[in-house]
């Protein structure tokens, strides 16, 4: 008989916490899948300036949290974006790249008439990881 893998949450304290019923990320197998991360400081409140900003907010986000699962940016398969304003695809994909480098995961970017705290930007990620 098969066992069925067990999700287990990812928290970490070097990103800011959930606002809601959910956990920073779940690792199922060896497969991780973040929760959409937005661009929030620890102390839970919006950063400061425009989509530019709060983009390098969601990455610093994303790697604490791919951190604690003990992945990187290097391991994502599969990147979801959302954007308030397609408008500004062009300085949130440059960002989204100096993070990526040579690694090309797939991506979905999606613009959406509303996102939580009216930010601009919230990413999420799929990410191929080690287990133990």
């Amino acid at each position: 008989m098969t066992k069925k893998a067990i999700p287990t949450p990812i928290a970490t304290d070097q990103a800011p916490a959930a606002i809601g019923p959910y956990a920073q990320a779940v690792k199922l197998g060896n497969l991780l899948f973040t929760s959409g991360q937005i661009p929030l400081g620890l102390d839970g409140e919006v950063v400061a300036g425009g989509v530019e900003e709060q983009t390098h907010q969601v990455f610093a986000n994303l790697k604490a949290v791919l951190a604690e699962a003990g992945a990187e940016f290097s391991d994502v398969v599969k990147a979801t974006v959302f954007i308030k304003d397609m408008g500004q695809f062009a300085a949130i994909n440059a960002i989204y790249a100096s993070y990526f480098g040579d690694h090309k995961p797939a991506r979905s970017t999606v613009e959406v008439a509303r996102l939580p705290k009216d930010v601009l930007v919230e990413i999420e990620l799929i990410v191929s990881i080690n287990v133990e």
